[in-house]
């Protein structure tokens, strides 16, 4: 779902029901911080931050936190969020620092008033968070760790330091570098312990995969055990799976998919390690299908992304709703949005950078950098490039012109779909940019008769329905 869509408050209500509730982990730190900036305030709520800052193991690093980024009161309406250095192999401590506290935070806050288990969900490709923010979520009790948008093959073992209070690497992926260069990225949490250190759980993980190929691959060289996947089909939101074989395209500019792009599912059950199945499975028929098929369960997005509960901004969930129940939703799969040249599912909204004129309005920017490229530059050192940058600096870095065709910025327009827009040096905001999976069109099912919203539990009820019955 992107950004603080599934945040804690989701994620709770759906735990707290007896289900996974599954917190996103992408971009928690600048979200941690601009919640900071506001005063902590969610709607009425006041002092959320507060609780799980107070909670956490470490006080002597939560405080240096609270004090640099809280503002009683919240920031002047028209005053920028703090901005902070972008990541990279080597990270400086206070950015080490507020990626362990802002994952602790998210999750502490996902567990709290239950005894249910609560999941969070990285990208592989958002690389250079990984060791922190694991460690930070383990910190808060996570129970799974899901992965996907790559071959995260060097998580469990990563898990199973952690749980030892051992170090951890992970190697971080540059274009051009040679096999001998040194690119792990490293994290002992024995430097950044106040004392001694809390007994850790080591959570399940699972592998979001869209093949049995790579379902295989996991299973065979990952770096420790894995415990399950959730199964993607092209039709999930976010990020897909690039088609493959030679990229083909529709008339009106998708990716097509085809037979090798399917899972075959006799064989994922041959490997004997429970699965779910993603991607249009929001429906009780839908559900019970894939029990019978041997799923564990079902992932659920895009029904959970426009509850009540989720952080989606309430402007825009109540446009898609309704374009929804009027059946005028339209979800395309964009082969050029996304910097990473994985194709992005993007809902159209007008007043977004699915419109055209919007995105062309915006100057392009990288300052946020989560999906940038590493790549070796002239003189052997490591630097960052990203295909929706300025085109010349860009083109500067060895980047090529046809790469930088349709590039959106991702991280800026995530953070704007849940009402943390970045202010421009103009005085505009950043716009946002919706992604919903293709089901998007059917939410409305879930709205009761005269009513213009719906919670997570309505959800739950319904896909349970008729396979309790």
């Amino acid at each position: 779902m992107g950004v603080g869509v599934s945040n804690w408050r989701l994620a709770q209500t759906v735990s707290r029901l007896g289900q996974l509730g599954v917190v996103s982990g992408t971009a928690l730190d600048q979200l941690l911080i601009r919640r900071l900036a506001d005063g902590d305030r969610l709607g009425e709520s006041f002092g959320n931050m507060r609780r799980a800052f107070d909670a956490f193991p470490f006080q002597q690093m939560a405080r240096r936190i609270w004090q640099e980024y809280f503002v009683a009161g919240g920031r002047a309406p028209d005053a920028p969020y703090p901005a902070t250095a972008m990541h990279q192999l080597n990270d400086s401590r206070k950015i080490v620092e507020l990626c362990i506290v802002s994952n602790f935070v998210e999750v502490f806050l996902a567990r709290e008033g239950h005894e249910n288990p609560v999941g969070i969900n990285f990208l592989e490709k958002v690389q250079t968070v990984h060791l922190p923010s694991i460690y930070g979520a383990m910190l808060a009790g996570v129970g799974y760790v899901l992965m996907g948008a790559g071959i995260p093959l060097h998580i469990p073992g990563v898990l199973d330091a952690f749980a030892a209070h051992q170090p951890a690497r992970y190697k971080l992926t540059v274009t051009g570098a040679a096999p001998e260069m040194d690119t792990w990225m490293r994290f002992d949490p024995a430097d950044y312990a106040e004392g001694p250190l809390p007994e850790l759980m080591r959570p399940r993980f699972l592998a979001i995969v869209s093949s049995n190929t790579l379902a295989s691959t996991m299973l065979k060289r990952a770096s420790g055990r894995v415990d399950g996947f959730v199964i993607e089909t092209p039709t999930a939101g976010g990020h897909n799976a690039p088609p493959r074989g030679k990229l083909q395209l529709t008339e009106s500019g998708e990716p097509v998919y085809g037979e090798r792009d399917h899972v075959n599912i006799a064989q994922l059950r041959e490997l004997g390690v429970p699965f779910w199945l993603a991607g249009g499975y929001a429906s009780g028929e839908k559900l019970r299908e894939a029990l019978e098929q041997g799923a564990a369960g079902i992932q659920v997005g895009t029904a959970f992304e426009f509850a009540e509960e989720s952080g989606l901004r309430g402007d825009l969930k109540q446009a898609l709703l309704e374009q929804a129940r009027t059946g005028t939703a339209e979800v395309f799969t964009d082969p050029l949005a996304s910097p990473t040249g994985f194709p992005f599912k993007v809902a159209y909204l007008e007043g977004t950078s699915s419109d055209t004129g919007v995105y062309d309005a915006r100057p392009r920017l990288c300052n946020l950098g989560f999906l940038r490229e590493a790549y070796v530059a002239p003189g052997g050192t490591i630097a960052y490039r990203c295909a929706a940058e300025p085109v010349k600096s860009y083109l500067a870095k060895g980047g090529s012109l046809e790469d930088t065709v349709g590039r959106k910025c991702l991280c800026n327009a995530l953070l704007a779909n849940v009402g943390y827009a970045q202010i421009l040096a103009d005085g505009s905001r950043e716009p946002a940019l919706v992604t919903a999976g293709d089901d998007l069109g059917i939410v409305s099912q879930f709205l009761a008769s005269n009513e213009s919203s719906y919670g997570a539990a309505e959800v739950i009820d319904a896909l349970l329905e008729k396979v309790n019955a």
